[in-house]
């Protein structure tokens, strides 16, 4: 059975999205149960030359909802700036994103499908067919941020295994 662009799509960033929405659920917890400020965790990077926490959770939403957004408008750019975002404010962009997925339909991605798009930064523009967009550039980002969202969640104590990030998968005949 071929993929649907679909489900190569918004399939895979359900799957990402529901598991980041319960990781950070997981996270508020251990920061409550410890008397962690939540803006510690906003703020914390894992390197001083990585971005911090809320730029990878800002990320896993741009890399999936605005993905979307980008390949039905022909265009995607870096994620717009979100000074002053808190916790709650993370955890609404996953819930809009998780919204935003439920929303779409098999016909309203397949008619994205095969379409012409860039990525502009500044004044470079990359190009690409959605399908490429979205194999090699969307959700390889989406899979990275929300990968260092979990692991900054680990490194400060939060009790998380490798299910809490696969979320649910697909199982079955």
């Amino acid at each position: 059975m071929q993929l649907s662009f679909y489900d190569a799509s918004v399939g895979c960033y359900q799957q990402i999205l529901e598991s980041t929405a319960q990781i950070l659920q997981k996270g508020r917890d251990h920061a409550e149960s410890s008397g962690t400020p939540l803006s510690d965790i906003v703020d914390y990077q894992l390197h001083e030359t990585m971005y911090p926490f809320s730029f990878q959770v800002m990320s896993v939403w741009h890399h999936s909802y605005g993905a979307i957004q980008g390949m039905r408008g022909g265009v995607f750019s870096p994620p717009p700036a979100k000074p002053g975002i808190d916790y709650d404010g993370l955890c609404n962009l996953i819930n809009e994103a998780l919204d935003a997925m439920a929303a779409e339909t098999q016909e309203s991605m397949e008619a994205l499908s095969g379409q012409k798009m860039v990525f502009r930064m500044g004044e470079m523009e990359v190009p690409f067919t959605t399908e490429g967009f979205l194999a090699t550039f969307s959700k390889p980002n989406v899979y990275f941020h929300a990968t260092t969202t979990y692991s900054i969640l680990r490194q400060l104590g939060t009790p998380l295994g490798k299910r809490d990030y696969l979320g649910n998968m697909k199982v079955g005949h």
